[in-house]
């Protein structure tokens, strides 16, 4: 399980059922995240439901602030 998979779970809820029903997808979909990068198109969705920052669940489209300060 990648760390941004868990942390978009226990921002859900604790389950992947309840990470399902706050995105309002299936928990099959929802699974195959487990051990691969969260889905760009679900990257902002999830961010608006629960909070968890674009910028730690995918950094390589959308990286820190730092990074951009620096560029």
């Amino acid at each position: 399980m990648t760390p941004e998979f868990k942390q978009c779970v226990e921002a859900a809820g604790g389950t992947q059922k309840q990470l399902a029903e706050k995105l309002g997808v299936t928990e099959q979909a929802v699974g195959k995240w487990k051990d691969k990068k969260i889905p760009v198109v679900r990257v902002l969705q999830i961010e608006a439901a629960l909070g968890v920052n674009r910028s730690f669940l995918r950094p390589d489209i959308y990286p820190p602030e730092e990074s951009k300060q620096a560029a």
